[in-house]
C-alpha cells in the first residue's frame, strides 16, 4: 500500500484528557498535511476541530458514552446531537458492555439505534465500539448483529481505555459478520506500526483508529523509498 492509502484509512487520534486547544490544532494541522481520513478527539474539542478543518475532506469523528459505555442511552443521543451541532460528522459511540453480558439485547439494541436515529438528522456516521477486550466470541457476534440490526454504519473493537486493544482475531470474526451487511470495521487500540495496521486491514478492518498516524506513515514512506 501506497502512503496516501494508509492515510485515507486512518483516523488521527487524540482522546487524552491532558489534551489542550494547542494540541488539537497540532493534530488537524497534521491531519492536513497528510490527508488522514479524520481527526478523532473528545467532545469538547469538537467544535475547534471542524473550524481548522474547514474546507477539507477530514471528518471530524468524536467520541459518545465513552470510555465505558454505561452512561443512559438519554445522555447518549444528548452528547450525539451536541457533537453534531458543533460540526461533528462521524459519532464513535460505547455499546452498553454490561447489557450485553447480560443478554439483555433489547435495551443493547435500542441503546445503539436511538444514537444511530440522532446521527440520521445530519446523515453523520455512527461507529460502535464493542470492547473485545471485554466479551468473548460469542458476545462479539452478538454485538455485531445487534448492532447491524439497529442500523449503525461501523463497529469498532476497543476505546483504547480498557485492558486491551485491537487483535486480528476480533477483527477477523467482526469482518465476518458484518461485511456480508455492507458495515465498515475500525480496527483501534494499540495500533502503532505499520506491521500491525497491516495485520489489522489483511484480517478485514476498513479504518483504522491510531494516536501514531505519523509515525505508521514514515514507514511506510522509508519502506516504498
Amino acid at each position: 500500500m501506497e502512503p496516501a492509502q494508509i492515510a485515507q484509512l486512518i483516523d488521527h487520534t487524540l482522546l487524552k484528557a491532558k489534551a489542550t486547544p494547542a494540541d488539537i490544532e497540532r493534530l488537524c494541522t497534521e491531519a492536513r498535511d497528510h490527508r488522514f481520513a479524520s481527526v478523532c478527539v473528545n467532545p469538547t474539542h469538537v467544535q475547534q476541530a471542524t473550524r481548522l478543518l474547514s474546507g477539507s475532506t477530514i471528518k471530524v469523528c468524536t467520541v459518545v458514552g465513552f470510555p465505558l459505555g454505561a452512561n443512559t442511552t438519554e445522555t447518549k443521543v444528548y452528547e450525539t446531537r451536541f457533537a453534531l451541532r458543533d460540526g461533528a460528522t462521524e459519532i464513535d459511540m460505547v455499546l452498553n458492555i454490561g447489557a450485553l453480558k447480560h443478554a439483555d439485547h433489547d435495551l443493547v439494541h435500542s441503546d445503539i439505534s436511538s444514537v444511530v436515529h440522532a446521527c440520521r438528522e445530519t446523515e453523520a456516521l455512527c461507529k460502535v465500539i464493542l470492547e473485545t477486550c471485554l466479551l468473548t466470541p460469542q458476545e462479539i457476534e452478538r454485538a455485531c448483529n445487534i448492532a447491524i440490526h439497529a442500523g449503525a454504519h461501523f463497529v469498532k473493537t476497543s476505546t483504547g481505555f480498557s485492558t486491551g486493544g485491537a487483535t486480528t482475531e476480533a477483527v477477523a470474526l467482526m469482518s465476518r459478520i458484518v461485511k456480508p451487511h455492507h458495515l465498515g470495521v475500525k480496527a483501534s487500540g494499540g495500533i502503532r506500526s505499520l506491521a500491525s495496521l497491516k495485520r489489522m486491514i489483511d484480517a478485514g478492518a476498513t479504518r483504522i483508529g491510531t494516536s501514531s498516524g505519523i509515525q505508521i506513515l514514515q514507514e511506510a514512506q522509508t519502506t516504498t523509498a
